[in-house]
């Protein structure tokens, strides 16, 4: 058996109209707080939180969390994940997510901040059952360094597959390696220096909506540069390129609440934790 930093295990059911907590494991440098429900439509929320404060050299975490039919939930980070200088083996983060018919999944985590010297590893495998919902966020963010410049970490490879009915419908690898590659250039960060992404996936999504969600965004996108694109199943990824985490996070949720009301008929996430 491996050797974890970190477990999290989390399986969700929905009863009487409210999404509850079947089974909930957890133990080492991975917690979560109880679930809180943010407004009367049943859908569960939970805050993932690291005790440590960060992530070392050799530390790896695992994550399994399952959606049971018909479940709801949001599922975010107390603050931002912190991975620091990393002199021995990168940092590893696993993450397993299976979503059952009419399940509703949001993850929607705070940035990751990668510091000087810093090795990261993310492999996230979701299996998704037809009928259910993925909207899936990751936000990269360029760490202090003592010299003022950016990118001076290693390296982050943050690799997703997307699976539906057992059919990999997605797979998206990023890796982005500063000492090995000019990261400013055109194809890679484009001088900017904040990465955001999105995945969604639902049998809601149309072209037609992805042409109304552009509308809704394209007023907010300032100097920054934005691309969205269909997947071959009903769903669309969206990249953001930025100059701020808070750019971002502006982007991204305008269009979780857009597809929050038009979907769901829900009303905007809010996530205070400051």
């Amino acid at each position: 058996m491996k050797s974890w930093t970190g477990i999290l295990q989390l399986v969700m059911e929905k009863k009487n109209e409210k999404t509850i907590t079947k089974s909930v494991f957890y133990e080492g440098a991975l917690k979560v707080m109880r679930p809180i429900y943010l407004d009367n439509s049943g859908q569960a929320c939970f805050y993932m939180l690291n005790p440590g404060g960060g992530y070392v050299g050799g530390d790896r975490y695992r994550i399994e969390v399952t959606l049971e039919e018909e479940a709801e939930l949001v599922l975010t980070t107390q603050s931002a994940t912190k991975v620091y200088k990393t002199l021995s083996a990168p940092v590893l983060q696993e993450t397993e997510i299976i979503l059952k018919k009419g399940s509703i999944l949001e993850y929607i985590p705070d940035p990751l901040i990668a510091y000087r010297e810093a090795k990261y590893h993310q492999h996230t495998v979701i299996r998704m059952e037809k009928g259910s919902t993925l909207l899936y966020i990751d936000i990269l963010t360029p760490g202090w360094s003592p010299d003022g410049e950016w990118f001076k970490y290693d390296h982050l490879q943050l690799k997703n597959e997307i699976y539906l009915e057992d059919q990999l419908v997605a797979f998206d690898h990023l890796m982005l390696q500063p000492a090995k590659s000019q990261v400013n250039d055109i194809g890679f960060m484009e001088s900017y220096t904040h990465l955001g992404s999105m995945i969604v996936v639902s049998e809601h999504c149309s072209q037609h909506f992805l042409n109304l969600l552009y509308e809704k965004v394209e007023p907010h996108i300032g100097n920054c540069k934005m691309g969205m694109s269909m997947l071959s199943v009903p769903g669309f990824t969206l990249r953001i390129l930025a100059s701020s985490t808070q750019q971002i996070e502006e982007i991204l949720a305008i269009c979780t609440s857009f597809i929050r009301q038009e979907w769901f008929a829900k009303k905007a996430l809010s996530l205070r934790k400051y």
